[in-house]
């Protein structure tokens, strides 16, 4: 599992960039989304490839059945 991280560029005219690494899927919008709502009107929005990247769960499930007869 990778480290979540949330970076913010305070630019010079008080542009404000975040980069969120680390979270996969859309849920990096709700981690954000009291964050941007102090920080003012969102301009611009582009997501990563993480973004679109898909949990994956091991959902394999193996059913042993045991008679007396195979002992």
């Amino acid at each position: 599992m990778s480290m979540e991280t949330l970076e913010f560029i305070i630019h010079p005219d008080g542009r404000v960039e975040e980069k969120v690494t680390g979270i996969v899927g859309n849920s990096c919008t709700e981690v954000t989304e009291a964050i941007e709502a102090q920080l003012g009107d969102l301009v611009s929005q582009e997501a990563t490839s993480e973004y679109f990247a898909q949990n994956t769960v091991d959902s394999t499930t193996t059913t042993t059945q045991t008679t007396a007869a195979s002992w």
